[in-house]
This record gives structure tokens, sequence and C-alpha cells, in this order.
């Protein structure tokens, strides 16, 4: 439990701080958005929370849209992700799935529980959302609001 709180109040001041994840052309926005080489990415097919949202583990308030662009940022580390661009969102955002070392960024989102499959758009990742739920993993151990109904 307190490992719990201090991961807890480190994403409260990464939040509250706002820092910005940086390496050479890429900088990670939130759990599906990133800037790579000047370009706004969307990642396609997924939603993951928003970083102002919020949500409830035994109790407690979590900061889930920071925890989701922290294990983002976790994943990439310190290497560069190529995106598969396929087109354009109603916010001018390119549309794409991205990845690293050939592995789908959006997949482990979505299998590790930091984001949802994004059934409005895509029916690609319910699998992997599935598993998550199941397994109770990430965000599917908490209470929350789906991003979308949060965004309302």
């Amino acid at each position: 439990m307190k490992e719990f709180l201090l991961i807890c109040f480190f994403l409260f001041l990464v939040f509250f701080y706002n820092i910005e994840i940086k390496a050479e052309d890429l900088r990670i926005i939130d759990g599906d958005t990133i800037i790579l080489h000047g370009e706004k990415i969307r990642f396609s097919g997924i939603d993951a929370p928003e970083l102002k949202q919020t949500c409830n583990k035994y109790d407690q308030l979590v900061y889930c849209g920071i925890l989701a662009r922290e294990v983002l940022l976790k994943r990439i580390g310190n290497q560069i992700p190529t995106c598969a661009k396929e087109g354009k969102d109603v916010y001018n955002r390119f549309l794409a799935e991205c990845f690293i070392n050939e592995s789908s960024l959006s997949q482990y989102l979505v299998r590790s529980g930091y984001a949802f499959a994004y059934r409005k758009y895509s029916t690609i990742f319910i699998k992997d959302e599935e598993y998550a739920k199941q397994r109770n993993l990430g965000i599917w151990s908490m209470k929350f609001k789906y991003p979308w109904e949060f965004r309302k």
C-alpha cells in the first residue's frame, strides 16, 4: 500500500509540474497521443484515459490518465517509435499504429489494461481488452469511467 501511495504522489507531481517527456524528436502527450518528428499522432483503435481523468482504487484517488502516460513512457524508454499512418482524425491528428521493435504500442497499452479498445472506430484490440479485463490488469483493477464518457 505504501508503494501504491508513493506512485500516486509521483504521478501527482508529474501532472502538476507538466514535465515534458522528450527524446530528440519525440514528445509523449498522453496515453494515446505523441508528437513524432513534429507531427501529432493519435494511436488508432484505442482510447486511453485523459490526463486529468481520475480513477479510484481502494478508496484512493488515482490519476489514471497520468498513469497511462507513464506506462507508455516506460514502454518506449529511450527509443523512437515507428508509426504506420492510417489517415487523419477530425482534429487533424494523424491516426497511426506505432511500434517499438515491431511490437504495437496500442496493443501493449490495451493488453496491460491502460487503454481501451475504441470499439466506435475499430475492433482490432477487443481480445486484448478482454484479456486485461479478465485479469483485472491496470485500470481494470480500479473504478473508472471510460475516456469517451469522461469527455462528455
